[in-house]
């Protein structure tokens, strides 16, 4: 059994900037299943969204941020991650993180939503240059221990006067087979997002909703599951991962087409290409469906050859290899699922409804994004609300002591091991399911059916579950079934259509009733 002061689940800029400042005041352990780098920040694309320019403002940012949220953006979480967000990437400048420049300012980028420069950014690495500054500085750390290659399979739930209480988790070590508790004093939720719960994503192929479906089966609340982001333009064909164009690139001057160069998007919004992320996705779709062409283009000649070569190297590059000129033909595109603006439901503090347990990045609601993310405020969330969870947590660590001994809690404890067909099908089958009747646009009919059969899919898995060895592949299975699910039960809910979620047979918002968070607990 091993203890800790504190245990952080997932590695990207939200666990390991968390990890950084907790360790000021106690032990932290770092569980990731697989090796550092792999998270989503290290893909992620464009940049952080912060105020820096002379002509934007807290308040300029604040309204984008209200703009795009349609809505149910809670305000103080919206005031904190701008207001404070400037100072956090200062924090990050000061670890050797490596932003572009203009001379001896930041070079700013414009993404869509933005109504000024705000995106600070490393070229079109933005992510991976702030995932190797991190990982440095956590290398360096006496008091942090990273364990790679170890999935958390679930949280565990002690009973502290009369209230549950997180104190842990049990973690499988794939060399051994072996699920063994790890007791913390708390424990922080980093797993990033859930894009493989469909077919087509960006998202990494760790992505698989973990941190939710855990946090839900120990009795945390969740909410706005049903607000998925589709990033408009992913290269086509789209692979397992595909290549993520950046939104950047429309910001620079880039303009969506048809296949008969027609462009379109002024038929749909007054900032035509440069529109929120939720109008130009289901506009592209609304397309492809209407003339039958399996992607639209992406025209980037407006944009100079030498700034698309200073701009946007690795997708140049990307391109290139999969035998697309960039710099003389339009990049085919299609959307795919991107970003989960839902998550486990948290204060401003990264606490969670379950004492103990704390939860920040993609994996937490922290309200900042509403029914809709305002581009690169990913990863701006990540760290403000990181920074404020090590606060809050250091504060009240006094009162969250070790257990005495390990709560209870059950792992597979079989001794077969399913066929892996059989755990491929299921995957392959949740991911068609979620592609084709959750997506970009819904009805009341695919939502009921994809309810009902993923119900019969989560049953099935769970008899598996109860009988089998431990395995990855397993453990990420019952996680996807999990928060597939809760992204339908949330959309069923939403009776009207809001921000990322459009649904043919309710297609306008509805103030009176639903100008409020979709709230699901056990």
């Amino acid at each position: 059994m091993t203890a800790t002061g504190v245990l952080v689940i997932g590695s990207g800029i939200a666990g390991l900037s968390f990890a950084l400042k907790a360790a000021r005041f106690t032990d932290v352990v770092v569980v990731t299943k697989k090796e550092r780098p792999e998270s989503s920040t290290n893909y992620a694309q464009g940049g952080i969204a912060a105020v820096f320019s002379p002509d934007d403002s807290y308040e300029l940012h604040v309204e984008d941020t209200f703009v795009a949220g349609a809505g149910l953006c809670h305000p103080d979480a919206v005031e904190a991650l701008v207001r404070e967000g400037p100072e956090r990437v200062r924090e990050l400048i000061s670890l050797g993180v490596d932003f572009t420049r203009a001379g001896a300012h930041l070079s700013l980028g414009r993404e869509g939503g933005h109504s000024r420069r705000r995106i600070v950014r490393s070229d079109d690495l933005t992510g991976r240059e702030i995932e190797r500054g991190l990982l440095e500085a956590v290398a360096a750390s006496p008091r942090i221990h990273v364990l790679e290659d170890h999935a958390a399979v679930d949280l565990l739930v002690a009973e502290e006067d009369g209230a549950p209480r997180c104190c842990g988790a049990l973690v499988l070590d794939p060399v051994t087979g072996e699920v063994a508790p790890f007791l913390a004093r708390a424990v922080l939720l980093a797993t990033g997002g859930c894009g493989q719960v469909y077919r087509h994503t960006t998202n990494p192929g760790i992505a698989t909703g973990d941190g939710v479906a855990m946090a839900y089966r120990a009795g945390a609340r969740v909410a706005n599951m049903e607000f998925v982001q589709f990033h408009p333009t992913a290269l086509y064909p789209a692979r397992e991962r595909t290549l993520l164009i950046s939104e950047a690139v429309r910001g620079e001057g880039a303009e969506l087409r048809r296949l008969d160069g027609a462009a379109f998007m002024g038929d749909y919004h007054p900032l035509g290409s440069l529109a929120p992320r939720d109008v130009v996705a289901r506009a592209i779709d609304r397309e492809m469906k209407r003339t039958g062409d399996p992607h639209v283009l992406l025209d980037c000649s407006a944009i100079p050859e030498e700034e698309i070569r200073a701009r946007f190297p690795n997708i140049l590059r990307e391109t290139a290899a999969r035998g697309i000129d960039m710099l003389a033909e339009p990049l085919p595109v299609v959307p795919a699922a991107h970003y989960l603006c839902g998550g486990v439901l948290t204060d401003t503090h990264g606490r969670t409804s379950l004492r103990g347990l704390y939860a920040t990045g993609e994996t937490a609601c922290t309200g900042v994004h509403g029914a809709n993310r305002l581009a690169s405020n990913s990863l701006l969330e990540a760290v403000v609300f990181a920074h404020r969870a090590s606060v809050r947590l250091q504060a009240e660590l006094a009162s969250l002591p070790l257990p005495s001994s390990s709560p209870a809690r059950e792992a597979p404890g079989g001794r077969g091991e399913p066929e892996g067909v059989l755990l491929v099908h299921d995957r392959e089958e949740i991911r068609s399911l979620m592609w084709d009747l959750v997506g970009i646009v819904r009805s009341d009919e695919r939502l009921e059916f994809a309810e009902a059969r993923i119900r019969q899919i989560a049953e099935q898995n769970e008899t598996v579950w109860a009988s089998s060895v431990p395995s990855a592949d397993l453990v990420e299975l019952r996680n996807m079934v999990e928060t597939a699910l809760l992204i339908v039960r949330c959309a069923r809910r939403r009776r009207e259509s809001r921000g990322l979620h459009y649904n043919v047979d309710h297609p306008h918002r509805d103030n009176e009733h639903f100008l409020r968070d979709t709230v699901v607990g056990r």
